[in-house]
């Protein structure tokens, strides 16, 4: 398959004559091709009874500042995000209507792009991805049929940048808070021989991160070269990200963040912390401690993506489109452990001097390497323009490797060359096929059926990072039905209702990080039901959705972590997710502009079963203790989340935003208790944007962005855990502290 993926990067047009004047006719008809062909069969439109907001390319670059995506995806309904490092670049996540990445869809150009196995999306991954975007469609709640894993919260649907009509460069550069760096360089050739087209990016972002030794040095290159015919057009896409990110996945103890000097002494004996840990923990920033202090704690990965695209108008009434795309990632997070014992590497203990030692200071890395490939399609057929058939579908293999690698240990002499302390596999076969009709059967009523099978074959073996033998082989068989319909009042609004159904997998360490005394993970069953209004004029556009996602077996975060920092999950039998969105934005004026939404849920699991460890004297495990919680909030799901934006721009070239974000009160695990949530908070930013122009420049950008301008010290995500050992219940709370007050300035130049 990767031979196959680069004979397609080496069969792409070559330029021939650059000064050509493009048929900008036809490069009309091509981008009608990709826009129209390509995206339209997982995109929804305002004739879908389906619950969307479009972020446009200027959208996007008025954000992007270099943060991760899903920072520019703030301003949107229900959307929380957060950073591991405090300021947005590096390891940063998402969450829609409460539901965390590996329950939104991501897809690029209809590619899928969520992780095979941890189902999440990892940007860090793909630094300064944002610079090769034209927009972004999220869904929220099911949405249409797609491919990949299921929408559980919601969608993502990202298109890459089209080409441009005329040659261009431009140059990009953001410097701010942090000794944070961004520089990106593009070009494009334009349309050649109104037949070719080239573009490409080069970007590299460095950050020391808010919290301490949290640095990311990233970097990625995007390349783009279409054929545009009269009828078809075939594009590939080669683009790929390289990553170095301090660990900073552990947080910030509880009683370190409240400054509890008690507490600390208290977290530091139960925590058996040596000497220099111990310093470390006291002498730290309350609010920018890192537990990790060795020179080469980080992670490290490279991804590379090959996409071949290609749609063709086949008549009048028909199109068809298709890709084949190859992705290769591999990396490994490194880590010191202080006297770590050889049995837990599966290594024999060592003599020295006559004495057998059983532990040693050692460097351990952890790798992933795997393989993603596949094809995806679509076939359109519009006999009519009441009438519209899609038939859609892919299939996707992913073959990943899990392995172990000691580098140095203080006593080394029993560890072979080469050596793995274990290794792991997995293998996800995905196959989707869905098809969806369009119907109107009067001028003010449109109805829709997507209906989508969805088979995955999913196989575990080997080894895990605790000596575990894994053996699971499971075969998941999906029917995934959506029914709506739209009603048109008038020319400016409509209302809509849907039915769907999703079905969603485990993930992979809902079965190697399954709870000791917990069954097997089973598969999830989301039934969700959407009503909602939209309304559109000249000056006014607002929407209002009612929804409800009723849950049977959601597998749902506990709030702890294991020593690896995995999530714990188990299945749960009755939940659901009710609520009501707002989004409208209104145009006071010539001068002012006004951006708001704001979404309101309740988020409830029926019963909800919490076992907490008990551990004998020699804290060995003894058992489980089980306590039922009724109707408590899900974990991670605020109540209200709220944003609102003022626009003001006095004069041509000069726009000036306002921005401000509130987040209710969210619990860090399924006990509703007061003492595990994260507090609620209000963040304001402002963002200054000025346009000129300069002889032999077509435009200067110069932006600035000052986050959390009020300097509110919150955080936006963390984790709980609780045991039992002689009688006494330990609850230890952990959380990841947000920058305070903190600047972006960039200088965009565009040639």
């Amino acid at each position: 398959m990767k031979r196959l993926a680069i004979a397609l990067i080496v069969l792409a047009p070559f330029a021939v004559n650059a000064q050509s004047k493009p048929d900008l006719k036809k490069r009309k008809d091509s981008a009608v091709v990709l826009n129209e062909i390509i995206i339209q069969s997982t995109r929804a439109n305002d004739k879908s009874a389906t619950t969307y907001r479009n972020l446009s390319k200027t959208e996007i670059e008025q954000n992007n500042f270099g943060q991760d995506l899903p920072f520019i995806l703030n301003n949107t309904p229900g959307v929380v995000v957060t950073s591991d490092a405090g300021a947005g670049v590096g390891y940063t996540g998402i969450r829609i209507r409460g539901s965390d990445a590996s329950r939104v869809n991501v897809t690029i150009n209809g590619i899928p792009y969520n992780d095979s196995e941890s189902q999440g999306t990892f940007w860090v991954n793909m630094p300064d991805f944002a610079s090769s975007v034209e927009n972004i469609q999220i869904q929220r709640g099911i949405g249409t049929s797609t491919n990949g894993a299921g929408a559980f919260g919601g969608s993502l649907n990202i298109q890459t940048s089209l080409s441009s009509e005329l040659p261009y460069a431009e140059l990009n550069n953001t410097f701010g808070s942090f000794n944070t760096l961004k520089n990106t360089v593009k070009v494009g050739t334009g349309l050649i021989n109104d037949k070719f087209s080239f573009d490409g990016r080069l970007s590299r972002i460095k950050s020391d991160g808010f919290i301490d030794r949290a640095a990311s040095d990233l970097k990625s290159y995007f390349l783009s070269g279409a054929y545009h015919g009269k009828n078809d057009l075939l594009r590939v896409n080669v683009f790929a990200g390289s990553e170095q990110t301090y660990q900073a996945w552990n947080g910030v103890p509880e009683a370190k963040l409240r400054n509890d000097a008690a507490g600390i002494q208290a977290y530091i004996e139960r925590n058996y912390l040596s000497e220099a840990d111990a310093a470390n923990l006291r002498n730290s920033s309350n609010r920018t401690y890192n537990s990790f202090t060795y020179d080469d704690q980080t992670d490290n990965y490279w991804q590379n993506h090959y996409q071949a695209l290609y749609a063709r108008q086949l008549g009048d009434n028909l199109s068809f489109n298709a890709a084949l795309h190859y992705t290769d990632g591999r990396g490994y997070f490194e880590e010191f452990k202080a006297s770590a014992g050889f049995d837990n590497y599966g290594l024999p203990n060592v003599t020295v001097g006559g004495t057998e030692v059983e532990e040693s200071d050692l460097v351990r890395r952890r790798w992933l390497d795997n393989d993603f490939y596949g094809l995806t399609y679509a076939l359109n057929y519009q006999p009519a323009s009441s009438l519209n058939f899609t038939l859609g579908g892919a299939y996707n293999e992913y073959r990943g490797k899990h392995f172990g690698e000691i580098t140095w240990a203080q006593f080394a002499s029993s560890i072979p060359e080469n050596f793995h302390y274990y290794d792991g596999k997995g293998s996800k076969d995905d196959f989707n096929i869905y098809g969806k009709v369009n119907f109107s059967p009067v001028e003010k009523l449109s109805l829709f059926a997507d209906l989508q099978y969805r088979n995955v074959g999913y196989r575990i073996s080997g080894t895990d990072k605790n000596l575990k033998t894994l053996n699971f082989d499971n075969n998941y068989n999906f029917f995934n039905p959506k029914l709506g319909a739209t009603v048109f009042l008038n020319a400016q609004s409509n209302v809509y209702a849907s039915f769907s159904r999703a079905n969603k997998e485990p993930n992979r360490d809902d079965f190697t990080n399954l709870k000791a005394g917990l069954p097997l993970p089973k598969a999830e069953i989301l039934n969700d039901v959407e009503l909602g209004y939209r309304f559109k004029n000249e000056r006014l556009t607002a929407g209002a959705n009612l929804y409800g996602m009723f849950y049977k077996d959601q597998l749902i975060f506990t709030g702890e972590i294991n020593e690896f920092s995995d999530a714990y999950r188990q299945n749960v039998d009755d939940s659901y997710r009710m609520g009501i969105e707002l989004d409208a934005s209104y145009v006071l004026s010539s001068r002012f502009a006004l951006n708001a939404n704001a979404a309101f849920s309740r988020n409830k699991i029926k019963d909800y079963v919490d076992y907490v460890p008990e551990y004998d004297d020699n804290f060995d495990l003894a058992g489980l203790v089980a306590t039922t919680y009724e109707r408590p909030d899900i974990a991670f799901s605020p109540n209200t989340v709220l944003f609102g934006e003022l626009v003001y721009k006095p004069f041509k070239g000069l726009a000036a935003a306002w921005q401000a974000k509130y987040v209710s009160d969210q619990f860090m695990d399924n006990t509703q208790n007061e003492n595990r949530k994260l507090d609620a908070y209000l963040v304001n930013n402002l963002r200054l944007g000025y346009d000129f122009k300069l002889s032999g420049i077509k435009s200067v950008n110069i932006g600035l962005l000052v986050n959390n301008i009020l300097d509110e010290r919150y955080e936006s995500n963390g984790y709980t855990y609780s045991f039992l050992y002689q009688g006494l219940t330990t609850t230890e709370n952990f959380y990841f502290p947000q920058a305070g007050t903190n600047f972006l300035f960039s200088l965009n130049l565009k040639f």
